[in-house]
């Protein structure tokens, strides 16, 4: 019986390859770092691109934000699901409430900040949205106010004054001056309706429990308006808001748990101007983006 004897296995390599292994082994090795650092940089600028946050734009920040992607929500649009504890099962918006949104949607980036890259507002339009929303703290009944971002830390929102869903200082929603979207916490259920038809996104870190330091298990992402029509949809989602973080319908069109709650009209007047003329955190330090900002 012929035996075989079994040698190991080698490179068919040209003999002339073989002495400059070495010499592509050292660039490999002397490259990649060099790869990495333009990565880096250039993920970086990106993310200072992105503008003031409620991340600090430093080197620190950025560590901070690339560590938490890992972490993060991997399917933005999938909604939450609503547990059979959960009370009120039923949002605000009916089902039917909002149109669906024409076109694709926009392009999203980052986490804390959270932008819009693409189907910005316009001026024009950011403005009206702007003063729409201001309109709702004109109204004592509204029972919300204007206060920095307690979320975004450099611009404004709307606070409710007696919040009935714990959020982050009672802020019901804030927008960005730079894209003209808006973030805001809303029931399960509404959110659902807002994913379905393509008005918004939830937010990467609105993943529940240990992420409840950072946002809410229902803060989400709203498009920004990109006509004067698409403003009254965007409103009928603040409102919903409102409703979910202090329980009333500044529409004033709701039934059975959308009715107001019998608060103090004037109790709140009073705080409100307390409030003014007291809380030094709350006012927006000179030079800090506004809500009122242009787009």
């Amino acid at each position: 019986m012929e035996t075989s004897s079994q040698h190991p296995t080698t490179l068919n390599l040209p003999l002339s390859i073989l002495p400059i292994l070495p010499i592509i082994s050292t660039i490999s090795t002397l490259l990649l770092p060099l790869v990495a650092l333009v990565y880096v940089q250039h993920d970086y600028k990106r993310f200072l691109s992105l503008g003031p946050g409620g991340t600090p734009s430093t080197p620190l920040g950025y560590l901070k934000i690339k560590l938490l992607s890992l972490i993060s929500l991997r399917d933005p649009l999938r909604p939450l699901p609503i547990p059979p504890h959960f009370r009120p099962q039923r949002g605000y918006l009916s089902t039917d409430a909002l149109p669906s949104r024409s076109g694709t949607r926009p392009v999203v980036q980052g986490i804390a900040p959270q932008r819009q890259r693409t189907q910005r507002s316009s001026a024009e339009v950011y403005a009206e949205l702007v003063a729409s929303l201001r309109a709702l703290t004109h109204d004592p009944q509204n029972c919300v106010v204007e206060r920095t971002s307690c979320f975004e830390k450099h611009s404004s929102g709307l606070f409710a004054s007696t919040p009935i869903t714990r959020t982050c200082g009672g802020e019901v929603c804030h927008a960005h001056p730079s894209d003209g979207s808006l973030h805001m916490t809303l029931h399960p259920a509404d959110a659902q309706i807002v994913l379905e038809n393509k008005w918004g996104e939830r937010h990467p870190l609105a993943r529940g429990g240990w992420f409840r330091r950072f946002v809410p298990r229902e803060f989400v992402l709203i498009y920004a308006p990109r006509r004067e029509e698409e403003i009254e949809v965007v409103l009928k989602v603040v409102a919903a808001a409102v409703w979910w973080v202090s329980g009333i319908d500044v529409e004033r069109e709701g039934e059975g748990e959308r009715k107001d709650r019998g608060l103090d009209t004037q109790a709140f007047v009073r705080a409100r101007a307390k409030a003014d003329t007291e809380c030094g955190t709350c006012r927006l330090p000179k030079g800090m983006e506004q809500m009122v900002g242009d787009a």
